[in-house]
């Protein structure tokens, strides 16, 4: 595939579907999940390969904790396994971890697990990995503003200035949202920064989305024309 110099900068993906993928299988949701796994191993191998330098992951929102509890537990469990065993991937590709969301909401392994591969992987200069786990577009917002309360309420708040109480300030706005599985809307995903994203929907289930289906989403983000509230 060739995209010339019209790659995002920055991709976010919704990535939905995995219990739809097991039960038109008749199987249990947990393997729609770990089948979804692997596809997220896939993009992100994809994304680094493909020179994106930065991708984040709608990995669990604010919103998930509402499904049954064997299921959470499970989601959690597969999220440890996948930043405990997976260095050898991170240094390979030199993907640096970070993380949007609510940390103190999480549960103390995985809380301990994330803030351990951040650190091991903080001096990698490769693709840059936003891990969004328990996160929330307003619960973000809500955060960052009691964040600048508790400095006192100073700057004064202007676009710029509330972007350093984000949870990773330094990431840039997403250039394109995927989302897999035929869904057409955000689920309360970086509702801040993606304002003048471009969206690209996908019927395909995320644990189906393969290296093709990535590289069609950045064939089309190529042939759009970002006017950003302009003229062309």
């Amino acid at each position: 595939m060739d995209t010339g110099t019209s790659l995002p900068r920055h991709i976010g993906i919704i990535m939905d579907g995995n219990g739809r993928w097991a039960t038109r299988r008749g199987l249990p949701r947990y393997k729609g999940h770990e089948e979804g796994l692997k596809a997220t191993k896939r993009v992100v191998k994809a994304a680094a390969e493909r020179g994106i330098p930065y991708l984040s992951l709608y990995t669990f929102s604010t919103e998930n904790w509402k499904r049954a509890q064997e299921e959470v537990s499970f989601l959690m469990g597969l999220v440890r396994r996948y930043l405990k065993k997976e260095f050898d991937f991170y240094r390979e590709y030199g993907i640096r971890i970070v993380h949007s969301g609510n940390l103190e909401g999480l549960p103390r392994e995985i809380r301990r697990d994330l803030l351990d591969v951040m650190r091991d992987t903080a001096s990698f200069t490769g693709l840059t990995l936003n891990i969004a786990l328990n996160y929330g577009g307003r619960d973000e917002i809500l955060r960052a503003m009691k964040r600048w309360l508790e400095e006192g309420g100073a700057p004064e708040l202007t676009e710029e200035s509330f972007r350093r109480y984000l949870d990773v300030p330094e990431l840039p706005d997403p250039d394109l949202v995927i989302r897999t599985a035929g869904e057409q809307r955000l689920s309360n995903f970086l509702i801040w920064q993606a304002a003048y994203a471009e969206y690209y929907f996908t019927p395909v289930l995320w644990p189906d989305f393969s290296e093709r289906d990535f590289d069609e989403a950045l064939q089309d983000y190529a042939s759009r024309t970002r006017k950003f509230g302009g003229t062309a």
